[in-house]
């Protein structure tokens, strides 16, 4: 029984020693240390404040001990701190360290926001130079003022450092002593603060030793003679020499030069050698004629060169740009990621990843506003595979969706691991569009979609991407995404300098954008709607910007300009003539909102002039961005991932849809709501995408609508389809023997397809397409629609018959 009662208490001691142990690491301990010893620091700061005020009053009162002064009820003191406050002052300013006890307030302060996590300062080095400070100024007080503390309640330099003062003044004298303190205050500040040290270096520059003139002129005559040979600028060598030390870090060769000559008089060295070379020039009987080449303007064109530079704007002066007032704020609230969140997640990636044996040397968090990027370095030997195979465990461990683990990080050395934050934040696109990022950009085409992980604004030149290619599930922020894409272009670009071709064949996406028809939008001169639905339209739409860009490259080539850039710079400074069919050449951004139904529609006919715009179309300023639901190979096939090397990927199914987008996993790992992921090239980031409401996308538009636009939308050039004229010269007349009954068949079944000719009568795929092509020209069905169906012209098989009896 003793043994049972002895083994219980040995297990009851053994189990308290962790629980001990864990409540001194946990963070209840740890805030409230922080917290005390905060509440020390300004408790202090009122005694010592109050001590100086009202010490004389109380002086005579703090001459007994701590524990007479607490016994006695009847004194009574003046400092607001009450009796503890004015000891406290006694024992630290007269006893102690004097005016430089406020050192300790500073570090108890210090150490609370430390503890805290939230560090104010370098904690070790202010810990160690606050207390050599504390020493050096109560040492200095004691020794400047030990004369007169006679009279004065106070030690201005306490007990502790009169008491130093004078036994440096024994040992040192008085001039020697205050001597060894300043040199030692000379050590403080420069092994304390980093700028003193290149201070002092700009105080006292460095000196070179200058050689006699004559011996260096000798000394250095071949090498000169060889700088002339190489560079006839040699004055502006030496002048890069020269000022190498103020802008760069200079080498050791650059220093050993800089040592060596004196520049000046390499100067006047050269400066003599070249008035000789001009002497012997003119005694010289070869005379050299120099022709200046003036470059050639297009055909000779000069009637107006000089004159003020040609500004596309001033078609429409008054016009104003949309301000920031007229988007949201979309205020998020305090959504910021907790340290109790932060510690969390640490803690659990760590204890998983021990789980599996896997040791880790080091961990940084970065957070965003959606996810927070855990970098950490695992420990030598850790294969990264192994990491990489615990995506699955992790999410679990930490209750998340959308662990997405990025091993290695490029270019860091690290492995990531994004963890979605509780509160994810919104950001709007006020806060975006008014950043000073977006704001100072000179690129052709700006564009911003969102924030980063580290909340930096991020933005891409259009003009450079070339083309882009957005895909991803129904409601992820796909549209969303289109619309912030369009609204930073309308914030930076002039009507005259950009136009949009929209196309929609939902029909509802794009047509808060028709208001601003005769500003910003292109479309073909027969078109009623600015915003292009109808599949056939688009179909001419396309093949007319192809001829766009052919008439661009012609202007281009003419112009002896290799892209649109240098050609419009051209055209602006009036060396292109108008008459000869030059004009300034606005960019064209194609936006096609939903590329899969177009594909499943026409096919072939839709991808082919995509992907011959893709693939030429952008150094005469024509750009598309594309947009999908449907990451499927049928849609996003191999011709168009070739010619979008841009490719934008919202939150998606599947593992495979994300292939298909990007080349990689991950986009099925987003956790939507406008989380996306941008590649481009061999770059991958995650961002999250601005959100711009529909009422901001309204008011823009209404902003701009309500201004001076063109008479009409941008006229593209005209296109005449193949349809019109494509079966003219089919004969009727030599019609096939299976015409009439395939008429019949196609009338019977109100669908006309060249597959169902083939299947009802046996027959092979070029005889029923001849068929098809018959019916066609009779006006039995009507015109191909790429997979689909024909459509059947005639209604009944009594109206047929009179059609076949009067052919």
């Amino acid at each position: 029984m003793a043994k049972k009662s002895k083994a219980k208490t040995k297990k009851n001691g053994t189990g308290a020693i962790p629980k001990i142990k864990a409540f001194l690491k946990s963070d209840k301990f740890r805030y409230t240390v922080g917290i005390v010893l905060f509440l020390l620091g300004l408790y202090l700061l009122l005694a010592f404040i109050s001590f100086l005020i009202h010490g004389s009053a109380d002086h005579s009162k703090l001459d007994i001990s701590w524990r007479s002064l607490v016994k006695n009820a009847d004194i009574r003191v003046q400092n607001k701190a009450g009796k503890t406050g004015a000891f406290l002052s006694e024992l630290f300013i007269n006893r102690g360290f004097g005016l430089s006890s406020f050192g300790f307030v500073y570090l108890l302060i210090v150490t609370s926001f430390q503890i805290f996590g939230r560090p104010l300062v370098k904690y070790g080095r202010a810990l160690v130079f606050s207390l050599i400070l504390i020493f050096w100024v109560s040492v200095f007080l004691g020794l400047i003022v030990s004369g007169f503390q006679s009279n004065s309640f106070l030690y201005l330099g306490g007990k502790n450092g009169l008491f130093l003062a004078n036994w440096f003044s024994s040992m040192f004298g008085y001039v020697g002593a205050l001597f060894l303190l300043l040199c030692a205050l000379f050590l403080i500040i420069l092994f304390g603060t980093e700028k003193f040290a290149p201070w002092l270096k700009n105080l006292f520059p460095k000196r070179v030793k200058a050689e006699p003139k004559e011996a260096l002129l000798r000394d250095e005559d071949v090498k000169l003679g060889e700088l002339i040979e190489q560079d006839n600028s040699i004055s502006k060598v030496i002048t890069e020499n020269n000022s190498v030390e103020t802008v760069f870090e200079p080498d050791q060769d650059e220093l050993e030069i800089e040592e060596k000559f004196d520049v000046s008089a390499i100067k006047d060295h050269v400066a003599k050698k070249m008035e000789d070379s001009a002497t012997e020039s003119e005694d010289d009987d070869l005379e050299m004629t120099v022709e200046k080449v003036e470059e050639e303007t297009d055909e000779h064109f000069e009637g107006t060169i000089g004159d003020t530079p040609y500004d596309p704007t001033l078609d429409l002066s008054n016009y104003k740009f949309p301000t920031v007032d007229l988007l949201d704020d979309h205020p998020s609230g305090s959504n910021e990621v907790s340290n109790e969140e932060l510690i969390s997640n640490k803690n659990k990636i760590v204890e998983t990843l021990r789980h599996y044996k896997i040791e880790i040397t080091k961990i940084r968090a970065t957070i965003g506003p959606t996810i927070t990027l855990y970098e950490i370095v695992p420990a030598p030997g850790v294969r990264i595979s192994k990491i990489k195979n615990l995506e699955d465990d992790i999410a679990l461990s930490l209750a998340a969706l959308g662990i997405r683990i990025i091993a290695p990080i490029p270019g860091r050395g690290t492995i990531g691991i994004e963890v979605p934050n509780q509160q994810p934040e919104v950001v709007s696109m006020r806060s975006i569009v008014s950043s000073k990022k977006f704001q100072e950009s000179t690129a052709e085409l700006p564009v911003v979609l969102g924030k980063t992980i580290s909340n930096e604004t991020f933005l891409i030149d259009l003009a450079k991407m070339p083309h882009i290619l957005v895909a991803g599930a129904t409601g992820q922020g796909k549209s969303v995404g289109l619309n912030a894409i369009i609204s930073s272009l309308l914030y930076k670009k002039h009507p005259s300098q950009l136009k949009l071709v929209m196309i929609d064949p939902k029909k509802v996406e794009l047509s808060l954008y028709s208001t601003i028809e005769k500003h910003f939008l292109a479309k073909l001169p027969d078109d009623e709607e600015p915003i292009i639905t109808d599949i056939q339209k688009v179909k001419n739409t396309l093949n007319s910007l192809n001829i766009e860009m052919d008439s661009r490259y012609d202007l281009l080539k003419k112009a002896h300009a290799r892209n649109i850039k240098e050609y419009n710079a051209k055209f602006a400074e009036r060396r292109l003539n108008p008459e000869k069919g030059h004009r300034f050449l606005p960019y064209i951004v194609v936006i096609i909102d939903e590329f899969a139904d177009l594909i499943m529609t026409a096919g072939k006919e839709i991808e082919l002039p995509i992907a011959r715009i893709a693939q030429l179309a952008r150094a005469v300023g024509i750009h598309m961005i594309i947009a999908t639901q449907r990451p499927s190979t049928n849609i996003i096939t191999g011709v168009i991932k070739a010619n979008f090397p841009t490719r934008i990927a919202f939150k998606v199914a599947s593992m495979i849809d994300s292939r298909t987008i990007l080349d990689t996993p991950g986009a099925n790992q987003l956790i939507g709501k406008g989380d996306m992921l941008i590649a481009m090239g061999s770059s991958m980031t995650r961002l999250q995408c601005a959100f711009v409401d529909t009422p901001e996308v309204e008011r823009i538009c209404e902003h701009i609508a309500a201004q001076q636009g063109y008479p009409t939308a941008f006229l593209l050039p005209e296109y005449v389809g193949d349809t019109e004229g494509s079966n003219l010269g089919t004969d009727l007349n030599n019609r096939d023997e299976l015409f009439d009954d395939a008429a019949r068949v196609v009338v019977m079944n109100q669908m006309g397809s060249t597959s169902m000719i083939q299947r009802k009568f046996s027959i092979g795929y070029n005889r029923a397409g001849r068929i098809m092509d018959q019916l066609e020209a009779a006006g039995i069905v009507g015109a191909s629609e790429g997979s689909k169906a024909r459509q059947v012209m005639v209604q009944d098989e009594y109206s047929l018959e009179q059609l076949l009896n009067s052919l």
